[in-house]
């Protein structure tokens, strides 16, 4: 399984100047590497037809949020996504790239939604701010200038873990109601014993000993991980919830759990795709300024939201 010429000369460079890891750092260098990361791979910034930063009033105080509107939609459809960073990373900004490549290729608003970081917040913070900030977004709708009826959730990796988490907690509690969801490389089980986790193993890129220091961090004891909105492929039941649209890296560690729980849906009545990228590791969604199939990969959820959102407007 070799890597995609662009990856390995990602992983050429790290070898060469000996890049640590970010489960090795202490968590507030990890965490400005980590956006500084995301910036330096994301290229220039694409433009919209408007960006606002705003605050949403969660239940244990504000968070953070960012609309992305396209230029010339009324009320536009919207996704609601939620970064990536092991629940401990990640600020808005990690994720502009790609709320500005979606907006523009899917004629959708797109809406960055903030949650509070592990280790200082355990789970389930960061599950109930993403719920928060999905209710609020739904019931603003008005003053966001947005479609309420044709709503979508999505994020990346521990992202994608929140987004599935929340489609669980709307069809408990009746609402916000999602005509899609866009789940990237997404965690989906803290104790998951898969080929990809034990296989994929490269010191440069995300591996089982990140992802094990990342549970850690969020997760207050191991028995949390039984949780469905911590580990969404342990759910009894996944009838109801949104189609999916499941994007996977072919070298990533969490591949097969991501695939496994796009199989779990199917087997419960909800429509769901798995898009491999072959030669990709984790991270590879949101470096659009130096992968081609990063690109590639973020216009496709584009054209699966756009799809969705058509579908729900007859």
């Amino acid at each position: 399984m070799p890597f995609h010429p662009q990856v390995q000369a990602i992983r050429d460079r790290l070898e060469a100047e000996q890049v640590p890891n970010l489960y090795t750092l202490p968590i507030e260098e990890a965490r400005a590497q980590d956006v500084k990361g995301a910036i330096t791979t994301a290229g220039a910034p694409e433009p919209v037809g408007e960006v606002r930063d705003f605050v949403i009033d969660g239940e244990a105080g504000d968070l953070a949020a960012r609309i992305y509107l396209p230029e010339g939609v009324e009320r536009p459809p919207a996704l609601i996504y939620y970064f990536g960073g092991g629940w401990s990373l990640g600020t808005l900004d990690t994720s502009d790239a790609v709320c500005r490549r979606i907006t523009n290729r899917a004629g959708c608003a797109s809406i960055a939604v903030s949650y509070r970081l592990a280790p200082e917040n355990k789970f389930p913070a960061a599950v109930h701010d993403c719920y928060a900030g999905a209710a609020w977004v739904a019931a603003h709708h008005d003053e966001l200038g947005i479609d309420a009826t044709r709503l979508a959730v999505g994020g990346d990796s521990s992202g994608g873990n929140l987004a599935a988490a929340v489609t669980l907690l709307a069809r408990e509690r009746g609402g916000p109601r999602f005509v899609h969801q866009l789940l990237v490389y997404p965690n989906t089980d803290a104790a998951a014993d898969t080929a990809s986790m034990r296989e994929i193993a490269d010191k440069h890129f995300f591996n089982s000993n990140a992802i094990r220091w990342y549970w850690g961090m969020y997760l207050a004891s191991p028995q949390d991980g039984d949780d469905p909105l911590a580990s969404p492929l342990r759910a009894a039941d996944l009838s109801g919830l949104p189609a999916a649209t499941v994007i996977t890296a072919e070298l990533d560690p969490l591949r097969d759990e991501a695939e496994c729980y796009a199989r779990k849906l199917a087997e419960h009545g909800v429509p769901a795709e798995v898009i491999r990228y072959d030669g990709m590791m984790h991270g590879f969604f949101t470096m659009v300024g130096i992968l081609d199939l990063a690109r590639e990969a973020v216009a496709t959820a584009a054209e699966r939201l756009a799809a969705a959102f058509a579908v729900s407007a007859r």
